[in-house]
């Protein structure tokens, strides 16, 4: 009895001091985020000359304290996910963890006070993206038809602020093209992202990655807004994944998810990443983003041969299990094992962009081909754990 008596003391004095351990740690955040909004708050990062590491310390700072409020009004306001056969969690989780972010982004943008009209575009294309999802996750029952639409009234408003994808050549009708080419990309990204959202800390690792690549690009050609927008992405997203690492505490949501999507398909065509050379234009995002863009070509080839889609709307309202990363934990990953892999695989992926502009037209179409190679033996290597699994099973029936 006394052997308990002292356990159960001894539990009780840990979680008093982890107690006032979080309410000192989150003191010391509230007085940050006032220091870091103070006229002085950010004058040593101009001295250095590391403006982007005050954004992405001070973004970082916003959504890791913003986030457990998150979840405290998720649960007031019954805004969780509800476990069902289709999901992978056992309990109901809060699943408005991207309003975290989305607040960490906009008011670091805000509050570094530097703007371009391209940049002004993407976070106004962003917040209607952002609403959209959110609006998702707190009522449901969007038609895939209404999300569609808005998505590329998001994408017309960037392109009217003169974000658009302008490679092609000077023909009739070149504006519409262009326009068409651009919707074709925001639409394609912001739903693979929203599709790869189906494990704790996945798409959180996965934005603060490809951001780190589109980053160190961009810091290093000078590209000050890039550099802005890709280290408050990164910060947020830091500070978002400890609660959604698992077992997660709460989730990115459509709301999260499509507007990580969102920014990073903008952040890519808002680039400049080869001088006159639009092979390596196009190979730079292509390369950091070859993850989604494999899994949504992947499942959407498997669901037209399975005939489990017939037209878009299907292919945007349809829910399964056959994505990359479903497909990894069927094979015996765990989780972790799973967003380790993807997470290593893209970075293979985004190492060859860091390089592409110093190899030239002949090196990056070999690195994309390259690419292709990595992707095709995953491919080969799941389809052959699927036969092997499939034979195990007949076996054993």
């Amino acid at each position: 009895m006394n052997n308990l008596i002292k356990k159960t003391n001894t539990v009780s004095f840990n979680n008093f001091i982890i107690y006032k351990l979080k309410k000192i740690y989150l003191l010391i955040l509230v007085g940050l985020v006032i220091f870091f909004i103070s006229p002085k708050g950010g004058t040593w990062s101009y001295l250095v000359n590391l403006r982007w590491l005050y954004v992405l310390i001070f973004s970082f700072i916003v959504s890791n304290l913003f986030t457990p409020l998150c979840i405290k009004i998720a649960f007031k306001f019954n805004f969780l996910d509800i476990p069902d056969e289709r999901k992978m969690h056992s309990v109901p989780v809060p699943r408005i963890g991207g309003l975290a972010i989305y607040i960490s982004v906009i008011t670091v943008i805000i509050r570094n006070l530097r703007f371009s009209a391209e940049l002004l575009g993407l976070l106004i294309g962003g917040s209607l993206i952002f609403m959209l999802g959110f609006l998702d996750d707190i009522r449901g029952g969007l038609s895939a038809t209404f999300r569609l639409f808005i998505q590329i009234l998001s994408v017309v408003i960037v392109f009217l602020f003169g974000l658009r994808i302008s490679f092609i050549p000077h023909i009739p009708l070149e504006s519409f093209w262009e326009l068409l080419i651009t919707i074709l990309w925001f639409v394609g990204i912001i739903n693979a992202i929203n599709f790869l959202d189906g494990i704790d800390g996945l798409v959180s690792s996965f934005g603060i990655f490809c951001s780190l690549i589109f980053l160190l690009i961009s810091w290093q050609t000078q590209q000050n807004y890039i550099t802005y927008i890709t280290a408050s992405l990164i910060g947020s997203c830091l500070g978002f994944l400890p609660y959604n690492w698992t077992k997660a505490k709460i989730f990115l949501g459509d709301c999260g998810a499509t507007f990580i999507g969102f920014m990073l398909a903008g952040i890519s065509v808002m680039g400049t990443w080869a001088e006159n050379n639009p092979v390596i234009a196009l190979s730079t995002p292509l390369l950091i983003l070859a993850i989604p863009i494999f899994d949504v070509i992947y499942t959407t080839i498997s669901r037209i041969k399975n005939k489990s889609v017939k037209n878009l709307k299907q292919w945007l309202e349809f829910v399964g299990k056959d994505h990359f990363h479903h497909r990894l934990l069927k094979f015996g990953f765990n989780i972790e094992q799973t967003v380790g892999f993807i997470i290593f695989l893209n970075l293979a992926f985004g190492l060859s962009a860091l390089i592409i502009r110093q190899t030239g037209t002949f090196g990056a179409i070999i690195l994309l081909i390259q690419s292709v190679v990595i992707l095709l033996i995953v491919v080969i290597l799941m389809l052959a754990a699927r036969e092997g699994i499939n034979n195990k099973n007949s076996l054993c029936s």
